[in-house]
């Protein structure tokens, strides 16, 4: 296996979802590559990828946007895997998280999805739940509003004026997970209860 890191940006294909609170995870994405000087190219494993280093003389990573619907990301995960001889532990889930506020990042390894389709295909392609995910907040539904069509929306204004700020977080939370481990990260992202 490679030192290679696969960090996967969850979200829906097609410009009619590019805004969503769903795609917050390729939005990261977006941020990272912008950084990287990269642009996105189709990849035969249904994903577009950019190839590169994180920072200067960092690791090589690929940056991949699944383009399948966020239910069926695993396909495109296990097929990226296998291209770049990458194993579970070296592959970064980054999606949105209802269960969190707006604009917090948190980081993890493992565990349940949480209801999160997209993650629990990827845990199925994979056989395993042992991966890191960096989850971006996007908040609960506002009364009985159905979780798929708040997700399915775009950010409202007001949110769209912090957007920015939380997905350069989110992208920080990315390279520091890679260049300093999960605990320094979460250490750094999880802001210590008053």
């Amino acid at each position: 296996m490679t030192d290679t890191w696969l960090i996967v940006g969850l979200g829906n294909p097609g410009g009619e979802y590019s805004n969503n609170r769903h795609n917050v995870g390729q939005m990261v994405l977006d941020e990272l590559a912008s950084r990287m000087g990269g642009k996105f190219k189709a990849h035969k494993t249904r994903a577009q990828v950019v190839e590169g280093r994180l920072g200067l003389g960092g690791p090589r990573v690929v940056l991949a946007k699944p383009m399948t619907y966020m239910n069926v990301s695993g396909g495109p995960v296990a097929g990226l895997c296998k291209f770049f001889d990458i194993a579970a532990d070296h592959v970064i889930a980054v999606h949105d998280e209802i269960d969190i506020p707006f604009n917090t990042v948190k980081l993890k390894i493992g565990g349940g999805e949480g209801g999160h389709n997209g993650l629990r295909d990827i845990s199925k392609a994979l056989a395993t739940r042992d991966y890191l995910r960096v989850r971006v907040g996007v908040g609960r539904p506002p009364g009985r509003m159905d979780t798929a069509d708040y997700v399915l929306r775009d950010f409202a204004t007001a949110e769209k004026k912090e957007l920015p700020f939380l997905l350069d977080e989110a992208a920080d939370a990315v390279e520091l997970l890679i260049a300093e481990g999960l605990l320094a990260a979460q250490q750094k992202h999880h802001p210590a209860k008053a």
